[in-house]
């Protein structure tokens, strides 16, 4: 499997789209807001420059793609309305694996200059003065030419490793990390993510210009064990639903053997030892959040009117398949897909209605050295 070539979110915006399904996603950016801000803030006011380049990596399609480029906008709007200070020209990419939905990203921009003019209020001139590009491409590699951007921004996809991880050919019957995983695959998923990691912020921090900043936000883990149910329960439950369709003859038993999730869930130290080790750059903060794996729990529900709302299998299986399903048919097929969340759905929901479940959040603020 050529992760670069398969690994991208459902694009459109159809009930099993990314764009209908990302609400999680969007609790964990507002999470890490305030972090976020500081770090433009202290950028701004350190560096008042006449242009601000903004780059979000791995930013998918929908209503959560074009939010943090609003905030950190409206939060040099009000530094410069307090300086007295002309805004600068705002120059915003958004950056993606080849397959992502950029046309759905493009279609939607006329519309979020308007609404953010109108925000700005007096200072509406700010949305005029914002230029967007998109940049298709590996953010495991370089992606901007030297000393080009002042902040990069990642939020749910540093998880995302380049490749699957060699020698994974023990960990059958998985297709992630797992209670089950012999050692050998911890370590060779642990290797694979201290490679993707290492090379991310060396090419970060050539693209970056002097005192720029980073603040990226990965799914990840408490515990220091890193095939804990804190990080590897929701792919297990999908392992489960393949092997139930394995031994009822509905999906072959080497495909599954063979398929494992590109993606490696790191602990905060993890995470700090390799920022520490690559020496680009300082860490600002490193915090830990949680959140729901149903996302519309507490009271946070659009419509009250569709029960479906009120399932937690059914929103954490549409989240996942909006997620996994480009992943899962080039592997399987597309004809075994609404059987799989179907089964996948049933299993959540008794596992939801019987434990607390949450996905871990780990944010890291970060200052280039030099």
């Amino acid at each position: 499997m050529e992760v670069v070539q398969v690994l991208h979110m459902n694009g459109g915006v159809g009930g099993t789209s990314y764009a209908s399904n990302s609400l999680v996603q969007e609790k964990v950016i507002s999470i890490a807001k305030p972090i976020t801000e500081e770090a433009m803030t202290k950028l701004f006011c350190s560096t008042s420059p006449t242009k601000v380049a903004i780059a979000d990596l791995g930013c998918s399609s929908g209503p959560n793609t074009l939010l943090v480029a609003s905030e950190l906008i409206k939060v040099v709007n009000k530094i410069c309305d307090k300086l007295g200070s002309q805004l600068p020209e705002f120059q915003v990419f958004l950056n993606d694996l080849p397959g992502n939905d950029f046309n759905t990203i493009f279609r939607s921009l006329a519309s979020f200059q308007k609404i953010l003019r109108k925000q700005l209020g007096s200072a509406s001139g700010a949305a005029g003065q914002c230029f967007f590009t998109g940049v298709p491409g590996s953010f495991y590699g370089r992606l901007f030419p030297r000393n080009s951007v002042h902040l990069f921004h990642s939020s749910y996809s540093l998880q995302w490793l380049s490749q699957v991880p060699d020698g994974l050919e023990s960990n059958k019957g998985n297709i992630f990390m797992a209670s089950t995983s012999p050692p050998c695959v911890l370590t060779a998923y642990y290797e694979q993510f201290q490679r993707d990691f290492s090379l991310f912020l060396k090419c970060r921090s050539e693209e970056l210009v002097a005192e720029g900043r980073m603040v990226l936000t990965f799914l990840g883990r408490k515990s220091q064990d890193p095939s804990s149910k804190e990080c590897c329960y929701i792919w297990e439950l999908l392992a489960t639903a393949l092997n139930n369709m394995v031994s009822e003859g509905l999906i072959e038993e080497e495909k599954v053997n063979c398929f494992n999730i590109p993606q490696y869930t790191p602990s905060p130290a993890e995470i700090k030892s390799e920022v520490i080790k690559e020496g680009s750059f300082t860490i600002d903060h490193l915090e830990v959040s949680e959140v729901n794996w149903n996302a519309y729990q507490n009271g946070f529900k659009f419509n009250e009117a569709v029960d479906a709302f009120n399932d937690g299998g059914y929103n954490v299986a549409n989240c996942m398949r909006a997620v996994a399903e480009p992943l899962l048919v080039s592997q399987f097929g597309e004809a075994i897909i609404d059987e799989l969340f179907k089964r996948y759905r049933e299993i959540v929901a008794d596992r939801m209605s019987k434990e607390k479940t949450k996905f871990i959040n780990v944010t890291v603020s970060l200052t280039k050295i030099g």
